[in-house]
């Protein structure tokens, strides 16, 4: 049977490593899809030869669109990133009749309900399985390995960059800032590193996860959004203190009144195989109601990693090439007429519990000021921590962590306690998760 043509846009880090691997394991590859998948077309403004033996064999232009309009390629593997041109280059090659690989979840959580639907009109598939969590196989594990589930809620550390900056943090008592300016020299984070630090990378990934998790459409827009920048090294270690430790978490959980989609800084008891996970290394963890919790942990970026879900992928489809496309996977996990219209509910309606932390002035009632605030809204104290104050020092912190209770009601309490004159400055809130499996 002769080859797949495979168009590959770019051939920056994972583009090149996603080279690197099929020819590396071209004859592994051609064993588990059937057939042979060769890349013989591809678009790159911007690459180095050096690091791709072999590039000089097949065809590369700065034209995109000539990739995508040209008759003789089957497949569009696009590692482009972004939103605009990928989507109008997945778009055009869904309209030519060829079938798209992507690692692109920006493009996938804003665009993905309009390209599916384009996908499905023209009977051609599209595998996202490096947009989320790099190598870690986990839309497979969610879309196909846990069918038979009904999945109660996700939790993931699903983004390196911040997971390496907190680890740094409680490791070595560093500063945020300080460990930032070393995420980006070495690379883990980009000159600009709002997307990763501010959690819109993972809130990203999150939405392609509970939309295959839950069967609803992508909803990005809907997800709450927290970054780690007010996250002190004293934070780290107070949590650490209390048995916990912090993670900057993605959490979908279907509930009875709704789904929550919420990405923030998260504790975790230290107990928990996924408070572990350290560096830049990604995890998963998957509440399902047959199976209970299973944990997905590997690389979530890097060159190699991401391009073995990229290359799984191509085999995916190559498999189904010739197959009924009625009878394939749905992209999102549910047949696209069964996708459901579940409540998204606003970040009020979250139930949790809390870490506070809180700068206060050393004299007494002061602490009695706080707990009544709290008890008047039924917000009850599960642990605290007063720390002695220093010579001289007028205020003393107080760390708190509560039982579950409202957000709205939590927001209320902590605004009264921010109007107390005996309170200096803001009051640090940290969501507290359990993620008992039980």
């Amino acid at each position: 049977m002769k080859p797949v043509k495979v168009g590959l846009l770019g051939l920056g880090t994972v583009g090149g490593g996603t080279f690197n691997v099929l020819r590396r394991n071209a004859e592994e590859i051609a064993r588990r899809a059937g057939r042979g998948i060769e890349i013989t077309f591809a678009a790159a403004r911007d690459y180095d030869p050096a690091g791709l033996p072999g590039i000089d064999s097949i065809r590369v232009t700065d034209d995109a669109f000539a990739v995508v309009n040209d008759p003789e390629i089957d497949i569009i593997v696009e590692l482009i990133g972004g939103y605009e041109p990928a989507r109008e280059l997945v778009l055009t090659a869904i309209a030519n009749g060829k079938h798209v690989v992507t690692a692109n979840k920006a493009l996938i959580a804003l665009h993905g309900n309009e390209i599916f639907a384009a996908a499905q009109a023209q009977g051609v598939m599209v595998a996202f399985e490096a947009a989320v969590a790099g190598g870690i196989p986990i839309i497979k594990a969610v879309r196909e390995g846990l069918a038979g589930n009904k999945i109660e809620w996700i939790a993931g550390i699903i983004n390196g960059t911040g997971n390496f900056i907190l680890t740094e943090m409680r490791d070595k008592g560093r500063d945020f800032a300080e460990v930032l300016a070393e995420a980006q020299q070495l690379g883990y984070a980009e000159v600009d590193p709002t997307f990763d630090v501010e959690g819109i990378d993972a809130a990203h990934k999150l939405t392609i996860l509970a939309s295959i998790a839950f069967g609803i459409p992508l909803q990005f827009d809907k997800v709450y959004t927290e970054g780690i920048g007010h996250i002190t090294r004293d934070d780290v270690s107070f949590a650490e203190q209390l048995g916990y430790r912090i993670k900057h978490l993605g959490v979908a959980r279907r509930t009875a009144k709704g789904v929550e989609l919420r990405v923030h800084p998260t504790l975790i008891p230290a107990r928990r195989l996924i408070a572990n996970v350290d560096g830049v290394m990604n995890a998963v963890l998957v509440k399902a109601d047959a199976v209970g919790a299973t944990l997905y942990y590997g690389a979530g970026a890097g060159a190699e990693p991401t391009a073995s879900a990229v290359v799984a992928d191509l085999v995916d489809v190559t498999r189904v090439l010739t197959a009924d496309p009625e009878n394939r996977v749905p992209h999102l996990a549910f047949q696209p007429q069964s996708l459901a219209d579940l409540t998204i509910l606003p970040m009020d309606d979250i139930e949790t519990a809390y870490y506070l932390r809180m700068c206060v002035a050393d004299r007494p009632g002061v602490l009695a000021d706080i707990t009544r605030i709290l008890g008047e809204r039924g917000i009850s104290i599960e642990a605290l921590i007063q720390k002695e104050p220093g010579e001289d020092a007028p205020q003393v912190p107080i760390i708190m962590l509560t039982r579950v209770v409202r957000e709205q009601q939590m927001s209320e309490a902590i605004t009264q306690i921010e109007a107390l004159s005996s309170v200096a400055g803001s009051v640090t809130r940290i969501r507290l998760e359990h993620l008992s499996s039980t």
